[in-house]
């Protein structure tokens, strides 16, 4: 039995299960920041991006009270480094943002499609994997390297030992860093829930506050699992550290890296160094979750959906390829900064996530032109 409930199972196999409800609340509530962007620029229909934002507000609030209480560490995750390389966050958001666009979704809504029955969709996760990892390891990697990681800003000059808003704050304000959290993140999260409950239409719709409440709990128990639960000594090294996840420390849900890994991992399915984790576990999980919503509903269809025509096979696969670049290049997708990265109150988190946002609507201004 203590062979079984090792961190790196219950971080796997927890992660899965969080996923799996991640699917069916996605799939049965439409959950999809594309969708929520092209409802504001096309119809100026705010519901699905109040969604959203309250899934983000929850998500601050939630992991900034286990960090306060020092329940985990968000300083240890990938947004909270020192050194802030705002090209690569700016160009990959910009870049995601085009590509989810073209795409007519994002990974995590793609995932969800697949759960649903749509071919199309895996092909373009194919693509979105192999750029992914192009851009991971391949030559999209090395132009990523060379040319935009290098051009930072580093938090530590400023004598900060990461890049988060708060401490940002604390230094300006002199305040100690548990005053400066907690002030930090009451304000933003109060500012979030009264512009997204002012809307009386959107107070009405319980299913969208439901699933916008519940995906941030789901984020937030990731945080706790990854960063508590999986947070101890490794019993083969024998090393202090997190257990099951890709990165090495804490995460919490994210899609364009795992998708990549789950591709590397089928296609070097005997090399034994590879193994299952987190991100791998979440990404299968969002996917069978929106199956078992769809199949326990009846919605359940195989749609072998053929591309319309030439070219939206090629603004398909070009936006498939353009979100595997820029979700590694931002560090994220609309889930990874979206709503992990946000709810760190990363800077970077911030810049990517506006990037990913100006690239879609400019993306969708001028596909109605």
């Amino acid at each position: 039995m203590n062979e079984i409930l090792t961190p790196t199972n219950m971080v796997v196999f927890g992660g899965f299960i969080l996923a799996f409800i991640f699917g069916a609340i996605a799939n049965k509530s439409n959950f999809c920041t594309m969708g929520a962007i092209s409802d504001v620029v096309n119809m100026e229909h705010w519901g699905r991006m109040r969604m959203w934002l309250l899934t983000m507000a929850v998500a601050i609030a939630g992991a900034n009270a286990l960090y306060y209480f020092g329940v985990i560490d968000l300083s240890k995750t990938i947004y909270q480094r020192s050194t802030l390389p705002w090209l690569s966050l700016i160009v990959g958001g910009l870049t995601f943002g085009i590509g989810m666009t073209l795409a007519g979704g994002c990974a995590n809504k793609n995932l969800v499609r697949v759960g649903g029955g749509n071919l199309r969709s895996l092909v373009v996760l194919v693509f979105v994997a192999i750029s992914a990892y192009m851009t991971l390891r391949g030559l999209f990697g090395q132009w990523r390297t060379n040319f935009l990681d290098p051009v930072s800003f580093d938090f530590a000059s400023f004598g900060l030992k990461d890049q988060g808003l708060s401490s940002v704050i604390g230094k300006i304000l002199g305040l100690d860093a548990k005053t400066a959290l907690a002030l930090t993140s009451s304000v933003i999260v109060a500012a979030l829930f009264i512009f997204i409950f002012k809307d009386k239409r959107f107070r009405a719709n319980g299913s969208h506050i439901f699933a916008g409440i519940l995906i941030g709990l789901l984020a937030v128990a990731a945080w706790y699992l990854t960063g508590y639960v999986g947070f101890g000594e490794n019993p083969e090294t024998l090393e202090v550290g997190y257990s099951g996840t890709g990165s090495r420390t804490l995460e919490s849900f994210s899609f364009v890296g795992p998708i990549a890994s789950t591709l590397e991992m089928l296609l070097l399915w005997t090399d034994k160094s590879l193994k299952v984790n987190f991100g791998i576990a979440s990404a299968i999980g969002v996917a069978l979750g929106s199956w078992a919503y769809a199949i326990s509903t009846g919605k359940f269809r195989w749609k072998n959906e053929g591309f319309a025509s030439f070219d939206d096979l090629r603004s398909q696969l070009l936006g498939a390829v353009l979100m595997g670049f820029g979700g590694v290049t931002a560090m994220g997708c609309t889930v990874g900064q979206g709503i992990s990265g946000i709810s760190t109150l990363a800077i970077g988190s911030f810049i990517a996530v506006a990037g990913i946002v100006v690239g879609a609507a400019l993306t969708m201004k001028w596909q109605q032109r």
